[in-house]
């Protein structure tokens, strides 16, 4: 099989659905989108990487596919947004055919079933390892999008579920629901994709402001409290409140005065020991 044979192949399965204020999709060199009036469009992109995320010999095509596109949703529901459509490029190995790249866009297009997103194209290349970078458009309200600069002391501090890191985490699941009702509630947001501890200090050097958390964090059957402070790639949101708002998930702490990006843990100090790409390896 051929790439023109794959891609068609791909274009009937991502059809169903697929033309949702789509006026050009798969097929041709640029996807067309119209957005609608009043409403503002977020981008995000996430390379998913053979070696580097998973081991291709551990993890069945479709679930990695679902994985993949799981990855970048958790940034649209962490705006706030609703998805639209995802640009999906991939690499195949000599490991991989046009058998396994079926598998993987059946998972990929399960999730993007559940979640409203088409597939409005992409590309196809070979490499030594599998490597694939999802990019996703969602949209928002005009000025409604939920960012990390805007914490302030007093706010409380949430989480969308327990934490635990990749190890005790089967599934990822892209809070966009919880997303869309923080979106007028939340004071600043973002996902946890490299652990509570590093993203927690971004969230605060972005606000210029200092963090406490109490104890104990809610953490995933089987984990460490290490493992939810720096395990990575929950996926679960962090987010901010005023105290007398009401918003779903579970509170783990407060913003505070401090220097900016300062966080502690019952009173003693927390470094920010998550996951970097330029210094981890992360199996």
């Amino acid at each position: 099989m051929n790439e023109d044979e794959l891609v068609a192949r791909i274009r009937r399965m991502a059809e169903p659905g697929a033309r949702r204020r789509l006026v050009l999709g798969i097929g041709d060199d640029c996807a067309i989108y119209r957005p609608r009036a009043g409403e503002e469009l977020v981008f995000t992109t996430d390379l998913f990487i053979e070696d580097v995320h998973y081991r291709l010999k551990n993890e069945q095509a479709g679930v990695l596919g679902r994985r993949a596109l799981a990855r970048s949703l958790s940034d649209i529901a962490a705006m706030g947004a609703t998805p639209r459509f995802c640009l999906v490029s991939l690499a195949l190995s000599k490991r991989t055919d046009h058998k396994w790249a079926e598998a993987f866009y059946r998972g990929l297009l399960a999730l993007a079933r559940e979640s409203g997103t088409a597939l409005a194209g992409g590309d196809f290349s070979h490499a030594a390892r599998v490597v694939c970078d999802v990019m996703v458009c969602g949209s928002v309200a005009r000025g409604k999008a939920l960012r990390r600069d805007g914490a302030r002391v007093g706010d409380a501090i949430y989480v969308s579920g327990p934490l635990g890191g990749w190890r005790h985490r089967a599934e990822i699941v892209p809070r966009l629901d919880i997303g869309r009702r923080i979106a007028s509630k939340a004071t600043a947001a973002m996902d946890i994709s490299d652990g509570l501890s590093t993203d927690l200090w971004r969230l605060c050097i972005a606000s210029g402001v200092a963090a406490s958390l109490d104890g104990p964090l809610p953490v995933l059957a089987g984990a460490t409290l290490d493992d939810a402070l720096n395990g990575g790639e929950d996926y679960e949101l962090l987010y901010t409140a005023p105290q007398k708002v009401r918003v779903p998930g579970m509170r783990i702490g407060s913003i505070v005065e401090g220097r900016a990006g300062d966080v502690f843990l019952m009173g003693l100090k927390v470094k920010a020991r998550g996951y970097d790409h330029l210094s981890s390896s992360r199996r």
